[in-house]
């Protein structure tokens, strides 16, 4: 008997009505996204407690009423973020680089040593236009990891969107098989290297926004194994609907740092950025799922 997959039609239908939406001018869909605004943050509520908890930790010298004020504005840019998204379906290259000031000058220098590269970022609103502004920017072939989305819909509509502008992605649970295929070309590999390990018995720990955290090894131990340069890449909102990249370089020569120095300075550059501007990291992310055990102490690399 043949089992007729459904999942086609339906996601051609959401593709169509989100494309028609897609086309509406920006200043139009952040009206959309001022009503989102309301309803997440006034209606619905929308992880509330994971956000305050999340400030309280990050910022215990603030006042409740300064972090009321923070969470506000980042409910107001996580709505922003997902209509962003929605408008990469059919912006044009050209007109979305209008809104990305883009200094991509480490990832030249790199490409002039015939090296490939690392690129590490963090969830930085909007980390999806920088789809756009990095390989369009930058002389490598522009190789992300990404996390498959349980639902094949989402997870056809957002490789669509991610690819767009020439990234080419990579499932992070076949990274190595994946990889093989550019070995021996020069490529560079986006990472977003602030998501919550799985294994906190096998992670990176140390001092994040003052609260002990556990961190991916895989960025470190990849750039090191190969002597590979890394760079930072944070974002920063300039104004709505405008965004400002620069790749700052963390390490040229990783295969002769210290375990641990690589996500140290990461750390560092990640929290120097949400320190400045607090309101653009994603808090409603369960960054500190995992806790603190003395058992780990052979795992910590914080000063």
């Amino acid at each position: 008997m043949i089992k007729l997959n459904c999942y086609y039609p339906v996601y051609y239908i959401c593709f169509a009505l989100l494309y028609i939406v897609s086309l509406f001018p920006l200043r139009v869909l952040y009206i959309v996204s001022d009503f989102v605004y309301i309803v997440i943050y006034y209606v619905i509520g929308y992880r509330k407690e994971v956000v305050f908890s999340n400030l309280a930790l990050a910022f215990p010298e603030k006042t409740a009423a300064d972090r009321k004020a923070i969470a506000k504005k980042f409910y107001h840019n996580f709505a922003d973020n997902w209509i962003e998204v929605i408008k990469m379906i059919s912006i044009s290259e050209k007109a979305i680089l209008k809104r990305i000031s883009r200094d991509l000058t480490a990832f030249e220098d790199i490409h002039k040593q015939d090296r490939s590269c690392h690129m590490l970022m963090g969830h930085l609103f909007n980390w999806e236009w920088c789809n756009a502004g990095v390989p369009t920017g930058v002389p490598f072939k522009t190789l992300v990891a990404y996390s498959p989305i349980t639902s094949k819909i989402l997870d056809r509509l957002f490789l669509y969107i991610r690819q767009r502008f020439g990234c080419i992605l990579l499932p992070n649970n076949d990274m190595r098989r994946s990889m093989m295929h550019y070995r021996h070309s020069r490529y560079l590999l986006a990472l977003v290297a602030d998501q919550n390990p799985p294994s906190p018995e096998k992670s990176y720990w140390l001092n994040f926004m003052g609260v002990p955290t556990s961190f991916l090894q895989g960025p470190e131990k990849g750039a090191r194994m190969g002597n590979i340069p890394v760079v930072f890449l944070p974002v920063i909102k300039v104004r709505r609907g405008y965004y400002e990249i620069k790749g700052i370089l963390l390490d040229n020569n990783p295969g002769s740092s210290k375990e641990g120095e690589l996500t140290r300075k990461y750390v560092a550059a990640l929290e120097e950025i949400i320190r400045k501007f607090p309101e653009l990291y994603l808090w409603s992310h369960r960054r500190w799922k995992n806790s603190w055990k003395e058992e780990y102490r052979k795992l910590w690399i914080g000063n």
